[in-house]
């Protein structure tokens, strides 16, 4: 359960216990469940922002029993090993330009795992000088090591082209920036301002209004994929940011996407 909180909002220090336990996986579906990690600062033009974001990291096994990794958290060796006794950690995901940091500490923890790069990722990489080495990209369809588990996607935008996941067998959209869904009432201020402004608040949740802005020259590109990942129908969405959808996920790709549609 969260800890209680004042007037005032929690404060900072308190914040990485919005989903306590951390470092710990949690099962979420057959096959599928996340892990929450420390929160961490956004960072524009080379300025760490005073906005502290949660983190997330989405652990899928596939059928031959490796474990894909979606968006890591910061390496926590207890962790590993947890999910060392569930698989063979394979796959580390970067799902779009802003999630990537820490593939390079689990990568040197696991010198068997692919690292898989989303569009553009390896230039971000460098202009921040992390290293990082992609063994692989992705693309708009399932390479052959996963696509009997799950389907994929690519939503461009000029902002972000996030990579999307659909689990099939718990029926689960795996995201990362496409929608947030901040819980106003356990952020302090100006923040919860902010994210409700931005209309990426619980229980609804949303596509930031950056993302929007950035999307709306190219609607008509996105539109197909849109559509693509309704037909999916999927029951559930993880989320990197905010409260997750533990049902009617259809509907939360809807009213995220009906600017579009």
């Amino acid at each position: 359960m969260p800890r209680p909180m004042n007037r005032k909002g929690v404060s900072v220090k308190n914040l990485s216990a919005f989903y306590e336990p951390l470092n710990e996986y949690k099962p979420f579906g057959a096959g599928i469940g996340i892990a929450d990690g420390p929160f961490e600062y956004v960072s524009a033009l080379g300025i760490r922002l005073r906005w502290p974001f949660t983190t997330r990291m989405t652990v899928v096994q596939i059928q031959n029993g490796d474990l894909f990794l979606h968006s890591p958290i910061a390496y926590d060796a207890g962790l590993a090993k947890r999910l060392e006794t569930q698989g063979r950690v394979r796959h580390l995901i970067s799902p779009n330009r802003g999630h990537y940091a820490h593939i390079g500490e689990w990568a040197r923890a696991f010198p068997d795992a692919i690292a898989w790069a989303s569009p553009r990722v390896r230039e971000r990489a460098r202009s921040q000088r992390i290293d990082i080495h992609f063994g692989r990209d992705l693309g708009p369809r399932a390479p052959e090591e996963w696509r009997d588990d799950m389907d994929q996607a690519i939503i461009p935008g000029a902002v972000l082209d996030e990579v999307v996941f659909f689990h099939r067998p718990s029926k689960t959209l795996i995201l990362a920036d496409t929608i947030m869904n901040f819980e106003l009432e356990r952020m302090r201020q100006p923040y919860r301002s902010i994210a409700w402004l931005c209309g990426v608040y619980a229980p609804s949740g949303g596509m930031p209004a950056d993302l929007r802005l950035a999307l709306w020259p190219k609607r008509q590109e996105a539109r197909p994929v849109y559509q693509r990942v309704l037909a999916w129908e999927p029951e559930r969405i993880i989320l990197s940011h905010g409260r997750c959808f533990e049902t009617n996920g259809t509907a939360a790709i809807r009213r995220a996407f009906s600017w579009a549609l």
